[in-house]
This record gives structure tokens, sequence and C-alpha cells, in this order.
């Protein structure tokens, strides 16, 4: 499916979103790490999970996948000392391996495609600079030849990069001989995902100690301890039917952890500001419809939701702003501006600056062509906007949802969703 032509529609119905990708990335390497054999259940197949399976394969794991199940036995990781890893699109991935491929010596190359050469790893090359690791890399083409062996030791990271850096090294530094301690020189973002990372991270027997997410201390020479996980419902993905309810649509979500550590829980206290509310009942929650407010949105912890949050700013009365927005501009596409622009093209009023969004509210959101900008965020939120339009929308390339969410646009026409293929 490529081409697809949305005809505004309203969305009611129950659905289970797909389980959340950053703890199924988490506990895919966890067990991969882990002597003996490891189940995890529950795991939404996507293609940024498909890449972290295969490089976790590459350096040695024996990962058999059954449907929605992993049987993983660590037996053997590590043991591989020419690796080749592809990570697709999946920046997750790359940034996780990286470390972890490093735990002893090895020679590894990293490939991908999209716009994965061009997002930075200047964070790992730093480090490689200082313990003589030898690299080289291609330009704006993820081509990274890396031969070496990570070492213990101290660490200075930046909070505001990207925490899969910090998540990175977390998994890799306690096989390390010695201790090692990870120091954050500037303020931490998304700490919901450190927490995701030091949670699955005690769950498989590894220690960390987090002095209020300025300096994470870690022994050197501890054992990952094989266990079984079930992974829960990804509210990064649930933000999509959450922002559609606060518009209007009614679409029940069966499969919430309303308690979880995810950072895109943060979903529900946005739209409840903006006057939204969820309700819970005994088969699932869902958010019923207000009279939307505009309001203002610190964008630092929750990147990945950002922008179908600007799709309900973008029907809501009065401006909001969206703010501590820079890191959207490395993600798979420079999604500030790329939200900026499909929200113009709908006919809604929106001022792009470095950091952040200014977004004036319309009754009046109008068909139009957009670009899927190759993004699977950028496709959904603009499915979700296209129920409050007055015309047909017109997407460039929807099978890009194939990298975290493929059956996205069937479970979007299960709920009432019409849309016909181009």
């Amino acid at each position: 499916m490529k081409s697809i032509i949305i005809h505004p529609h309203h969305l009611e119905g129950t659905i289970k979103v797909p389980t959340s990708k950053s703890l199924a990335h988490r506990a895919i390497i966890c067990a991969s790490l882990s002597k003996g054999e490891s189940v995890i259940t529950n795991v939404s197949m996507s293609l940024d999970i498909e890449a972290t399976i295969n490089a976790m394969r590459a350096l040695g794991a024996t990962i058999i996948s059954q449907g929605t199940t992993l049987y993983i036995n660590g037996n053997q990781t590590l043991t591989e000392k020419n690796c080749l890893i592809d990570c697709h699109e999946s920046g997750s991935t790359l940034r996780f391996m990286i470390p972890v491929s490093l735990i002893n010596e090895r020679f590894v190359t990293f490939t991908g495609r999209g716009k994965l050469g061009s997002r930075p790893l200047d964070v790992y090359y730093n480090i490689f600079d200082k313990q003589g690791i030898n690299y080289t890399y291609g330009k704006d083409v993820l081509d990274l030849k890396i031969n070496g062996a990570l070492q213990a030791g101290e660490f200075s990271i930046p909070g505001d990069i990207s925490s899969q850096f910090i998540t990175g090294l977390l998994f890799a530094l306690p096989l390390c001989q010695g201790d090692s301690t990870i120091h954050i020189t500037s303020p931490l973002q998304s700490k919901g995902y450190i927490d995701l990372t030091l949670d699955l991270l005690k769950l498989y027997g590894i220690t960390i100690e987090n002095d209020d997410y300025e300096t994470f201390t870690i022994k050197g020479s501890q054992a990952y301890i094989a266990h079984d996980y079930e992974v829960e419902g990804d509210f990064s993905q649930a933000a999509n039917y959450l922002a559609a309810g606060a518009m209007g649509n009614e679409v029940l979500i069966t499969n919430l952890n309303l308690q979880s550590a995810q950072g895109d829980r943060a979903a529900i206290k946005i739209l409840e500001s903006m006057g939204a509310h969820l309700e819970e009942t005994s088969e699932g929650v869902l958010m019923r419809p207000g009279r939307l407010q505009a309001t203002n949105i610190d964008a630092s912890q929750c990147p990945d939701i950002i922008p179908v949050m600007a799709a309900v700013c973008g029907v809501a009365q009065g401006t909001s702003l969206i703010y501590n927005a820079k890191r959207l501009r490395i993600k798979e596409c420079d999604r500030l501006h790329a939200t900026c622009e499909v929200l113009k093209a709908c006919g809604v009023m929106v001022a792009e600056k470095e950091d952040a969004m200014v977004i004036t509210g319309t009754d009046f959101v109008q068909g139009a062509e957009l670009s899927c900008f190759n993004d699977h965020r950028m496709a959904m939120m603009e499915a979700i906007l296209a129920t409050r339009a007055y015309g047909d929308f017109k997407l460039d390339d929807a099978s890009c949802v194939a990298k975290s969410y493929p059956d996205f646009f069937e479970d979007y026409q299960k709920l009432g969703g019409s849309f016909d293929e181009c």
C-alpha cells in the first residue's frame, strides 16, 4: 500500500493497540545477554523489532519467533567476532546495539536505510576517540565500521540529544570488567525511557545506582539472569486513538496499563488539560471529547506523541505552544517542520520556531495532499486528523507505518475509517 486517499469518517469501536516497541527492544536485548532461555510474550512484530532481533542473532543469540512469542537463548551471545548488523531504519536498534556489540573485542559493521545515516552518533564517536576504538563511517549513509572493545570508566553524556545513548551504555557497561560512572552533562530529556531501561535491567538481574538522573553508577562484571517477560500495550500507539477520542471519535482501548512507566502516558494528561477526559470501563479505556481548549506542551519528555498531540491542538480553541521540541528535528524526519507543514496544508495557522511550534486551532480542517515524510508517526497523525477534515486527505506513502504498526490502516478501517488505495 503506497498512496491512499482517506475520506473523512467517524471512528468507533474497540481496539487492542500494539505492545510497547520500547519495552520489546529492551526485553529482547536483556534476554539475549542472559545465559539460558527467556520467553518474551505479547510482542507486536514490526520492522524496528525485527531489526533488534536480527541484531542480537548476528551477535550469536538464538531467537525463535512463533507468532507473538520469542524464545531467546543467550548462551552463545557475544561469541561472534565479525558481525554485520542491519538496523533497517531503527534508531533504537542502532544506538542500543553499538555499545552492546563492543562488550568484548570484535569487528562490527552497522548498515541501515532512510535517514538513519544522518542521525547523530557523535556521543559514541567521542567515546571511541577517548578509548582508542577504531571506526569509520559514511556521510549521510549508515556504513559504520567499528573494531575494538568498550572499556569501563567515566563517561560524560549530554542528556538533551537522545536518551538512547545512555540506554545503550547501561546495557553494556555492567558486563565490562571494572566499574563505570555515567555523568549527565545537561538536563535529561525522555526520563521515562531511562526508567523503562532501569526497570528491565533490574528484572534481568542488573543493578544500577541512579542519582537523580544526574549520575549512574554501574558495577562491572555483573551477569544477566534469564527471565520470562510479557510486553504491555504501547502508549505511543495508543496516543493516536486517545487523540481521536478527544477529537470526537469513540475508540475503546483494551490493553493499556495506566500505571505504566512509559513516558508517552503523558498523552492522557495533555488531552485532559485540553478538556477531554479519560473514561475507564471494565473492558478498557477511552478518551471522551470535551470543548477542546489550547494548551502548552513540553515536548522534551514525550517526543514521539507530539505530532498527533499537535493535530489535536489544530482543532482546539485558542493558541497552543509546543516547546522544548528541537529533538523532533532528528527523528525519522524533521518532525517539527513536517508537523507544521501538514497542519498548514490543512488550513491550520502554525508558526514554526527553532525549538517550538505555535498552533492556532480551527473548526475547519480542509482536505489536502500530504507527504508522510517516510515517517510512521506522521502517517498515523494524518489519518487521525482526517477524521475531522472537510475533504479528503491524499497520503503519498502509507506503507511507512510498517516501521512500528504494520496493521494500522487495517485497524483504522475496522474502526470505520474509510480510504482507497491509489
